[in-house]
C-alpha cells in the first residue's frame, strides 16, 4: 500500500518574509469599500481632540474605519470589537495591525461624539456626488427606540406638581411652631411669599444658631423641640430642591427617568407585555430617500406632530436648504406645518387624520360634522343640514405646545328648537348649535388632498411606505439595532451617527454591486 503524503504542517512555522495580509481580501470586498470611502473624507475636526504632549494616539482614521466596519456587521460592543483586532483579518487590515482595547475605542467614540454628525454629513454629499440621492425629495418619519435607562426610576411631572404644593403647607405649618423669637422676623413667611430652599437654609441655620446660644441645662424641653424641628425643616428644604431640580430636568416634558435624564417615557411598539406599558426612550426622526439615511434628530416628545419644523430645520442647518419636495403620513398633517411647507415653497404631499378615510371607496360625508356644513365665504356664514343659516357669532384662537396660534371661526343657529334632525345635530344643551370652523386648516387639508390624489401624489405615497418604512425594518431587524446603548442624548446621537454611517455604506454597497 502506498503511503500518503501530507502537506507539512506546523504551528510553530517561521516565515522569514511575512506575506501581505490583504493578499486574502477580495478586490471587490465591502472592507476595501469602507476603507477608500473613509480615505476620502475630511477628518479635520479631529486633530483638535487630541493633545500634543501626551504619548502618539491612535490615528483617528484608523479607529473611524474599525467602529464603521464593526457596525456595518452588527457588532455595536467595543468589547467584540477589541476581540475582533485580534481575531478577524478584515479588522486586522483596516486597523494596520493596531490592537486598541475596548476602553480606547469607546473613549475615542465619545471623543467624536460632536464632530461624527459632520462625517455622516460629508458622507451623504458623496453619495449626492455619486448619484445615489437628489436630496430634493425627502421622506420623513419617526419611530420610538428605546433608551438604556431603567425602566422603574422615573419622575412624572404630574406627581411632581401634585405633592410640591403638599410640602409647601408642610413648611408654612413647620415655620409657624419654630419660636417666635426667630419666626417673626425671619422664618414665617407671609402666605403669599414664595418659599425657596435657599431661604429654608437660612432659617435653618439661624435655629442652629439659638441652640447653641441656648446654656446648658436651661429649657431643656424647648431645645429638644427646637433640634426636632430643625432637623424636619431641613429634610422638606432637601425634598423641596428636589421638587426643583426635577421640574428644571423636565422642562417641556411630562417625564423622564432617573438614569438617563434625557430620555422619556413613551409608548413602543415593541411592547413584549401587551399591555401598554410606557418606557424610556427617543423619538428618532429620520429622512431617507432611495433607502438612504440622508438626516436624523432626536426628540424627547412621543408625538410627531411637534417634530417636523425643527426636524427640517437640521435639515436646512446640514445642507443649506430645504427639500424641494416632502413626504409624510398623516402625524404630520396640521396647520402650523403646513404653513411652514407653504412659506419654505416646498411640495407638501403630507397626510391629514382623516384622509384615508375620507378616500375610501364606499365613503359617505357625515352631513351633521361641522366641517361638512356649507360655507358662503363671501357673506361669512354656514348653512346646516336643513338648510338654516348660522350666522358668525365670534372667533377664539388656541396655542399648541410649540407656540403656534391658529384661529378658529364660531357660528350659531338661530333656532334649533323643533327641529327634526336635532337628535342627530348634536346632544348639548341649548336650542341654538355652535360650531367652530378653522378655514386656514380646512384650506391646507384641500390643497394636501388635491396634491395626494394627484398622479405624483400617488407615486410618492405608494413610494413612502417602502422608503422609512423599510430603513426602520432593516435597522431593527437586519441590523439588530432596536435599543440605545449610551446613556445621555449627545452619546445616543452619536452612537446613531456610526450607525447611520454605516447604514449608508452598506447600502451603496448592495446598490452598487
Amino acid at each position: 500500500m502506498a503511503k500518503v503524503h501530507y502537506r507539512f504542517y506546523s504551528t510553530k512555522q517561521i516565515i522569514l518574509f511575512p506575506q501581505r495580509i490583504d493578499e486574502d481580501i477580495a478586490e471587490n470586498d465591502p472592507v476595501r469599500i469602507v476603507s477608500d470611502i473613509v480615505d476620502k473624507l475630511d477628518i479635520s475636526p479631529f486633530h483638535k481632540l487630541y493633545s500634543y504632549i501626551v504619548r502618539c494616539p491612535y490615528h483617528p482614521r484608523m479607529m473611524l474605519k474599525v467602529i464603521i466596519y464593526a457596525y456595518m456587521n452588527n457588532v455595536y460592543s467595543c468589547r467584540r470589537i477589541e476581540k475582533l483586532l485580534l481575531r478577524d483579518i478584515h479588522y486586522i487590515w483596516l486597523s494596520g495591525y493596531e490592537k486598541p482595547d475596548f476602553i480606547t475605542i469607546n473613549r475615542f467614540r465619545n471623543r467624536v461624539k460632536e464632530e461624527i454628525d459632520k462625517i455622516f454629513t460629508q458622507l451623504v454629499l458623496i453619495l449626492a456626488e455619486r448619484g445615489y440621492v437628489s436630496l430634493d425629495v425627502e421622506y420623513v418619519d419617526g419611530t420610538k427606540i428605546e433608551s438604556k435607562a431603567n425602566k422603574y426610576t422615573f419622575v412624572w411631572r404630574k406627581n411632581v406638581e401634585r405633592n410640591r404644593p403638599r410640602l409647601i403647607e408642610k413648611i408654612k405649618s413647620l415655620l409657624a411652631q419654630i419660636d417666635e423669637s426667630i419666626a417673626q422676623d425671619n422664618a414665617k413667611p407671609e402666605d403669599t411669599m414664595e418659599i425657596t430652599p435657599s431661604q429654608l437654609a437660612d432659617i435653618s441655620a439661624e435655629l442652629n444658631a439659638s441652640l447653641a446660644d441656648t446654656s446648658e441645662g436651661k429649657q431643656t424641653e424647648d431645645r429638644r423641640k427646637r433640634r426636632k424641628l430643625a432637623k424636619e425643616l431641613d429634610e422638606h428644604r432637601k425634598k423641596l430642591e428636589e421638587y426643583d431640580r426635577q421640574l428644571e430636568t423636565l422642562g417641556e416634558r411630562n417625564s423622564y427617568s432617573k438614569t438617563d435624564n434625557d430620555a422619556t417615557f413613551m409608548r413602543m411598539k415593541e411592547d413584549a407585555m401587551n399591555n401598554g406599558q410606557t418606557k424610556p426612550g427617543y423619538n428618532l426622526q429620520i429622512a431617507t430617500e432611495n433607502q438612504f439615511i440622508t438626516n436624523f434628530a432626536l426628540f424627547p416628545n412621543p408625538t410627531d406632530t411637534l417634530t417636523y419644523i425643527p426636524f427640517m430645520e437640521s435639515f436646512r442647518e446640514r445642507y443649506g436648504k430645504f427639500p424641494s419636495t416632502e413626504v409624510a403620513d398623516s402625524g404630520y398633517g396640521s396647520e402650523e406645518n403646513y404653513q411652514f411647507m407653504e412659506n419654505n415653497g416646498a411640495a407638501a404631499y403630507v397626510k391629514y387624520n382623516r384622509f384615508h378615510l375620507e378616500h375610501r371607496p364606499r365613503y359617505i360625508p357625515d352631513p351633521f360634522r361641522s366641517e361638512n356644513f356649507y360655507y358662503n365665504k363671501e357673506h361669512d356664514y354656514c348653512v346646516c343640514p336643513i338648510g338654516q343659516h348660522m350666522t358668525r357669532t365670534g372667533s377664539s384662537s388656541k396655542k399648541s405646545a410649540s407656540g403656534y396660534v391658529s384661529q378658529r371661526a364660531t357660528y350659531t343657529a338661530q333656532n334649533c328648537r323643533g327641529c327634526p334632525l336635532r337628535c342627530r345635530c348634536f346632544k348639548a344643551e341649548g336650542d341654538k348649535r355652535v360650531i367652530e370652523r378653522n378655514h386656514r386648516l380646512e384650506a391646507y387639508k384641500q390643497k394636501a388632498s388635491e396634491m395626494l390624489t394627484s398622479e405624483e401624489g400617488i407615486k410618492f405615497r405608494g413610494r413612502r411606505s417602502i422608503e422609512p418604512e423599510a430603513v426602520f425594518g432593516q435597522m431593527k431587524h437586519n441590523m439588530a439595532y432596536r435599543r440605545f446603548r449610551h446613556f445621555g442624548k449627545d452619546k445616543v446621537n452619536m452612537d446613531f451617527a456610526f450607525f447611520a454611517i454605516a447604514f449608508n455604506l452598506k447600502k451603496m454597497i448592495v446598490k452598487s454591486a
